[in-house]
């Protein structure tokens, strides 16, 4: 999840603690594997510029370590501890499949059935689709499809069902089990499908048949539940590399089933027990062990990732039901990441050594949760230690200095000289797609401002109908992120009008393209004719008039111009760049025509 909640009382686990403490003073063999751990960790929040993260590591059926790094919120500098909720974002996925699971054992469906036999208003872009689909298939990415994650990031909803919707129109990439390709979507549809058969929300059966149990009491599934609780982390973003920079949280609304749930690796450490034990917690099967079993083994394979010369013990990529499978140094490794506006996360466990690992982090695409899981799996391991936070700064440098390198590049291939075929203004509109929604572009202080549900971006002229677009910061472009800048890339009809804009958001399709819809300010004739008159500037006499139901302007010497209602007393003049007109209306009338161009404001009484 960018790409990932029953509120409960406050819980401390001091006591719990305490016995860990004691528990690692009785056994020096974890003593000498978490050895100087502190240290280390502490070196890899330094490194990375993390405001703070956690982290709990558990071996069989004990938490062995559990500690927070840094600070939770880093303004108050309130530090982070095992307890901290975090957003855990697409670590939420194997919750969700686990539920299918549940009801599997509980005979009240088949992961053969089609997702249409419980949701009738499910439908897919084609009839391939239709009639191939699989709850299996939704579960291990294997459609066919891939994100559409704008979709939901920049058109949200509280409504599953408005977003399943949305399904129909989400055009695929390949056929049905022919490639892997990561799909938040379709776990929206899992959490769907169980509320169908249980009659409950999602968010309720994760409570009921996973918290509850698991005595995850803090643990919840909304961000308005998590501002609610104590001991809760702030997300944090890094600008240039160098600032940590507050985020405001993502409600990821209607797609709760892909992302959604706030934990803490204390609670988290309850899940991975689980999981490593087969299904069981405290000796209760939870999940049921041929769910367990078929959910942490190939279903689908993502790709070759053979070992290389650098890393020759990693190897092998492929997807179970909610969970990453890998070979980590010769020990099978099931893990998934998460993802979320100011947050990252790892959840990882080696179900043959019997050891897992929790990482939180308030930091935004974070590296962190990678480089702390393979320090520590080193560690409890007993294999030969690799630099991690070295090896993968140095990756993430390397992948930094090739998106500049890209946006040089797109600076490079910008023809000069250009501009855009109509006037900014004509390029306002609402654009509108049936897999996404709508949003509006408007022009104002001479610009052109793309507006979202969530985000308004400014769009900058690149070349011809071609425009740069970028996330509006404290009420000021940051053009910070231009090797990150979506192009939107306008075009026109056969009567020369912008019809629509072509903005690239998945790599794997063609430009997706939005049709526009003109905003107009409807004016009746009889209203226009208000602004009928003549009126001095600057020496000369000018008219306003109506013709074929248009307020039009006559200045001495030029030629007629139509006038296009932007406002009231608001009218922009078609076909000129900068060229904007507001009556000024005293008593009752319209005593003062000010015309705003690019030369300057110049004022018109009326005679």
């Amino acid at each position: 999840m960018k790409c990932p909640q029953a509120k409960a009382g406050f819980f401390m686990v001091i006591l719990t603690l305490v016995s860990i403490v004691s528990f690692a003073q009785k056994k020096p063999a974890a003593d000498t594997r978490l050895a100087g751990l502190d240290a280390e960790l502490q070196k890899v929040l330094d490194t990375w510029k993390a405001a703070g993260f956690a982290v709990a590591i558990v071996e069989k059926n004990k938490v062995v370590y559990a500690k927070g790094f840094g600070y939770s919120d880093y303004e108050k500098k309130t530090p982070a501890t095992a307890n901290t909720l975090f957003a855990i974002g697409s670590c939420s996925k194997a919750f969700t499949s686990a539920v299918l699971g549940q009801l599997r054992n509980e005979n009240k469906l088949a992961f053969e059935d089609k997702p249409s036999k419980y949701i009738p208003e499910l439908k897919f872009f084609n009839d391939e689709m239709n009639n191939s689909i699989k709850i299996r298939d939704l579960m291990s990415h294997r459609t066919g499809l891939p994100r559409h994650d704008f979709s939901w990031y920049l058109f949200p909803s509280d409504s599953k069902d408005s977003l399943i919707q949305r399904i129909a129109h989400q055009e695929p990439f390949a056929g049905v089990r022919e490639r892997w390709y990561y799909n938040n979507f379709m776990f929206l549809a899992q959490g769907v499908v169980a509320e169908k058969l249980t009659g409950k929300t999602w968010e309720e059966n994760v409570h009921e048949r996973i918290f509850k149990p698991l005595n995850m009491v803090r643990s919840n599934l909304s961000i308005p539940e998590m501002q609610k609780a104590t001991d809760i982390a702030i997300g944090y973003g890094l600008e240039k590399e160098t600032t940590i920079k507050k985020m405001d949280y993502y409600h990821i609304a209607g797609m709760s089933p892909a992302g959604s749930i706030n934990s803490s690796v204390n609670e988290m450490a309850n899940w991975v027990i689980t999981w490593i034990n087969g299904g069981k917690f405290n000796g209760k099967e939870i999940i049921p062990a041929s769910y367990v079993s078929e959910a942490m083994s190939s279903q689908m394979v993502i790709g070759a990732s053979l070992p290389d010369k650098s890393n020759p013990d990693l190897h092998l990529s492929n997807y179970g039901y909610g969970w990453f499978l890998s070979s980590y140094k010769g020990h099978y490794r099931v893990e998934h990441g998460g993802n979320i506006d100011g947050f990252s996360a790892n959840t990882s466990f080696f179900p043959s050594d019997s050891v897992g690992i929790v990482v939180l982090v308030n930091q935004n695409g974070s590296s962190v949760p990678s480089v702390v899981r393979n320090i520590i799996s080193d560690r409890m391991l007993k294999v030969k230690a690799t630099d991690w936070n070295k090896e993968l700064k140095e990756r993430r440098d390397k992948a930094l200095a090739e998106q500049k390198k890209a946006a040089a590049t797109r600076s490079s291939n910008k023809v000069k000289g250009t501009k855009p075929s109509h006037i900014l203004a004509e390029f306002t509109g609402k654009y509108s797609h049936p897999a996404y929604g709508d949003f509006t572009i408007t022009y104002d202080r001479d610009s052109l401002f793309a507006n979202f549900k969530r985000m308004k971006l400014w769009l900058a002229h690149h070349h011809y109908d071609v425009f740069n677009s970028y996330a509006i910061e404290n009420g000021k472009p940051d053009t910070t992120t231009s090797e990150n800048s979506t192009q939107f890339l306008f075009s026109g009809n056969e009567v020369g009008e912008i019809s629509k804009v072509a903005l690239k958001l998945e790599p794997t399709l063609a430009a997706l393209e939005f049709k526009r819809t003109p905003i107009k300010v409807d004016v009746s004739t009889a209203d226009l004719k208000r602004y009928e008159g003549e009126f001095e500037l600057g020496g000369m006499t000018v008219r306003f008039f109506t013709k074929a139901d248009a307020l039009r302007l006559f200045v001495p010497g030029q030629p007629e111009y139509e006038l296009v209602p932007t406002g009231k007393h608001k009218f922009m003049l078609k076909g000129l760049e900068g060229f904007k007109i507001e009556f000024v209306e005293t008593n009752g009338t319209l005593s003062e025509a000010v015309f705003n161009q690019p030369n300057g404001v110049f004022k018109a009484k009326r005679k």
